[in-house]
């Protein structure tokens, strides 16, 4: 699934592909043989421990059971080693394998066993293996690393035996796992699993290395699925079903990724610098650690030399229960593009503050462009560290939590020609950010975060400045669409359910009935330049301009010139066979809006950093373009993500196939 129907040369000139070697590999192969189209590889595993700098691995049709784990990388942009599905046949590589040999339990049973010596799982057995770590949350005592799926669809795990011969709307395995041998049962709700797809997770990740540093691989045009990879918090290494294991340069493209026990892309740290010690030392909690895990991997070089700068785009994410896109350090300079990401964590088992479609720490540089975001608990998180990144031309639908959460982090931040559309379409804990010509269909609400501090950055870089708090303050608002209902941009502070004790509780209320006098008369239509001093405690400068507000959305009070629109029914969105599309009626309030050309001399800079929003090559950056790249009006651009919208009915197409 595409927001553009080609970008052929454009993955082709980024691989860099010049004088290699061609290995290739086929289920009809040895790994006896010289690795020859004539004379194919057995295994991708075979071919990866000879691929060199520069080498392309062509993988034919059929399912490969195995954790590629590649032991070679290339020299630089140009000498990727690649590893992708022939032109036109599918390729599903697995970390599980097939069960053919279960019993039903009696005759009239739908409950069906298997029982196997723990020698079948080799060093892991993931039915041995428990859930666990920092910031994680589960909802019944055991859950461990094992799946068992039925036709592609993973069975939700219960706690007891009895509960299989309940009613539930979900199909349901169960397992015990002494020193001998590891017993799964399973309801597959009447089916035969001896005569249907049933497998069972055995291998950790499916596209990962085992050590770090093994940089500029790409990854194209497979199915990837089904591995019982292990909760992945930032305090942790964060292991994935596919991931570049703390390295530089690689390119993850045009695949399915699904069917991850925990996170499907990881773009996430390594262990050295801080595992899990919140949970298992119990002394101190988890954001010291996690702050001391920042400075550790710093001196270890976690710079732009030598990690990151990875592209992951044109994917189809599902079904993974923590993340489709997770990282910490791990992803800073990188670019997530075009990728369709949906039904994250759908089965609830099991929660935490690592659960999103997108989840980043320390985003730094980092471009979120073009994906489709639907059907998680959070669109989209950035934690900590979001120093010049940009979230543009996205699309956020049916998250139950919210659309995009920004967390502890001092800008700046541009999120500009998103559609966000879930109830709650963003939670701002941080400050400098800037939200540019999006359409907010939901509550957007603040908080202040006094008593925790984290890093900023020098622009463009990995170079720690210092520490700071969260009072709240230095956001943009230019030319949005807010069609949220009542409660406008508010700000509260709330106890959360996942920082129980944090927080003092406070009714909600207007950002401004914060605002102290006479700083209060100074922030009008974006005039107040950032870094001017509040002079108490709590607010840094806002700048609000050009905005629409429909259905009562309450208006921001020093707005001068706020324009008020009528009731504007929720947009639809429509699933066609060959786009999404969707309707949407706005009166001539679109017309009205005060906006203005959005640019680096506008936005100007993030206080606490001291940074511009800016390119992140360092030059200046105008938003000029819409959602589709459509030149913008410079004496007066639309307001919202589309240059081309008018009073009346709206039929935009979001997304093509």
């Amino acid at each position: 699934m595409k927001k553009y129907l080609s970008i052929a040369v454009v993955m082709i000139l980024g691989s860099g592909i010049a004088l290699a070697d061609e290995y290739h590999v086929a289920k009809t192969g040895s790994d006896s043989n010289p690795g020859t189209m004539d004379s194919p590889f057995l295994t991708i595993q075979k071919a990866a421990n000879v691929a060199r700098s520069g080498d392309v691995v062509t993988v034919h049709a059929g399912v490969y059971r195995e954790w590629v784990n590649p032991r070679n990388g290339g020299a630089d942009v140009r000498t990727r080693i690649v590893y992708q599905a022939a032109e036109g046949e599918e390729v599903w590589i697995k970390g599980s394998e097939q069960i053919t040999n279960w019993v039903r339990e009696s005759k009239k049973s739908d409950i069906w066993k298997v029982t196997l010596p723990n020698s079948y799982f080799g060093e892991f057995n993931p039915y041995a293996e428990i859930l666990d770590g920092d910031w994680l949350y589960v909802t019944q005592p055991y859950i461990c690393l094992g799946e068992v799926y039925l036709n592609n669809k993973s069975l939700f795990q219960i706690g007891t035996h009895d509960e299989l011969n309940d009613t539930s709307e979900h199909l349901q395995w169960y397992c015990e796992v002494n020193d001998k041998e590891t017993t799964i049962w399973a309801n597959f709700g009447g089916a035969d699993p001896n005569k249907e797809l049933a497998e069972i997770n055995v291998r950790q990740s499916v596209f990962f290395p085992k050590l770090a540093g093994v940089n500029y691989i790409v990854v194209r045009g497979f199915n990837l699925s089904q591995a019982a990879t292990q909760w992945a918090p930032p305090t942790a290494f964060q292991e994935g079903l596919i991931g570049p294991h703390w390295s530089k340069g690689w390119i993850i493209e045009d695949n399915r990724i699904s069917n991850s026990k925990c996170v499907g892309v990881s773009l996430g740290k390594e262990r050295a610098s801080g595992h899990n010690r919140w949970v298992t030392e119990r002394e101190l909690i988890g954001f010291n650690r996690q702050l001391e895990s920042v400075f550790k991997a710093y001196n270890m070089g976690w710079n732009k030399e030598n990690i990151g700068s990875h592209i992951v785009r044109n994917n189809e994410i599902f079904d993974c229960e923590q993340g489709g896109v997770v990282g910490h350090l791990g992803c800073i300079f990188s670019t997530i593009e075009n990728n369709y990401i949906h039904d994250i964590n759908h089965k609830n088992q099991y929660t935490g503050a690592e659960v999103g479609c997108i989840k980043l720490h320390a985003a730094i540089d980092v471009l979120v462009k073009d994906n489709y975001l639907d059907n998680g608990v959070r669109g989209m998180w950035l934690d900590w560290q979001a120093i010049g990144t940009r979230v543009t031309g996205n699309v956020f639908v049916n998250n139950s939590y919210c659309d995009l959460m920004i967390e502890v982090s001092h800008g700046p931040c541009l999120v500009d020609n998103n559609v966000m559309l879930s109830p709650i379409t963003v939670l701002d804990m941080a400050q400098g950010s800037a939200f540019v010509h999006n359409i907010l269909g939901g509550e957007f609400t603040f908080r202040s975060v006094p008593n925790r501090y984290t890093p900023y950055h020098a622009p463009h870089s990995t170079d720690i400045v210092g520490v700071q708090c969260f009072l709240g303050g230095d956001d943009r608002f230019y030319n949005n669409i807010l069609i949220g209902g009542t409660t406008g941009l508010s700000v509260y502070d709330e106890r959360p359910p996942f920082y129980p004790g944090i927080f003092r509780d406070m009714n909600t209320v207007n950002v401004t009935d914060k605002m102290p006098e006479p700083f209060a008369s100074r922030i009008k239509n974006g005039s107040v330049p950032a870094g001017s001093n509040q002079g108490d405690n709590f607010w840094l400068p806002m700048h609000v301009k050009g905005n629409v507000y429909y259905n009562g959305t309450k208006v921001y009070k020093y707005e001068e010139g706020a324009v008020t629109g009528g009731n504007m029914p929720k947009p639809v969105i429509e699933h066609r066979p060959d786009a999404i599309v969707m309707k949407f009626t706005v009166d001539s309030a679109i017309d009205r809006a005060n906006t203005v050309l959005v640019d680096t001399k506008l936005l100007d800079k993030a206080y606490y950093t001291d940074s511009y929003f800016e390119n992140r090559d360092g030059s200046d950056l105008t938003i000029d373009g819409d959602y589709r790249g459509a030149k913008r009006n410079a004496s007066k651009p639309k307001v919202g993500p589309f240059e081309n919208l008018k009073a009346g009915e709206n039929e935009i197409v979001l997304w093509q196939f």
